[in-house]
């Protein structure tokens, strides 16, 4: 059994735009809600194995956010390029090669590729993983090589706006 949290970077900032996307900073509200989340998680009392994040300014940000609050570190934060506005394939390949024995891994990243691969993960219709989202699922695989669309179950969807702190 794995555990897999999908988490969509928290709200970017618009203001300077000389800026290309993938150098896009958080926002005022972005920088608010990336720990917020984290707090959340640890009140579940989470314990990661590995980080896989977006090298994108703004993705790599939530997850160090998340990270510091999780209390892993930082150097173990892997970066994966390919994780830049992924499709759900990309994220499902990058996911077949991690090595074991990480049995729970969040990975960070953008959409619209989050929100296809939450749902054919764990067979659900979630509309949008909105910023600072987060789907966490319980998949039926005992190595990651075995991940494929179906093998997981939901176990919860948060985010900033789902209830208040």
């Amino acid at each position: 059994m794995k555990t897999l949290y999908i988490i969509r970077h928290a709200k970017s900032s618009w203001d300077d735009p000389s800026l290309d996307d993938f150098s896009r900073p958080l926002n005022e509200r972005g920088e608010k809600d990336a720990p917020r989340i984290g707090k959340r998680l640890k009140e579940k009392e989470i314990t990661v194995d590995l980080m896989i994040s977006s090298p994108a300014k703004r993705a790599i940000k939530t997850c160090k956010a998340i990270a510091k609050i999780l209390e892993y570190p930082k150097e173990k934060i892997l970066e994966e390029k390919i994780l830049y506005h992924a499709s759900d394939d990309h994220i499902l390949s990058i996911l077949k090669t991690v090595k074991e024995p990480h049995d729970v891994i969040m990975l960070f990243g953008h959409n619209p590729g989050l929100t296809e691969f939450a749902n054919s993960l764990l067979n659900q219709t979630i509309m949008n993983i909105p910023t600072a989202g987060v789907v966490a699922g319980k998949l039926d695989i005992k190595t990651w090589k075995e991940i494929k669309p179906g093998c997981g179950e939901l176990l919860f969807f948060d985010f900033p706006k789902s209830k208040t702190d």
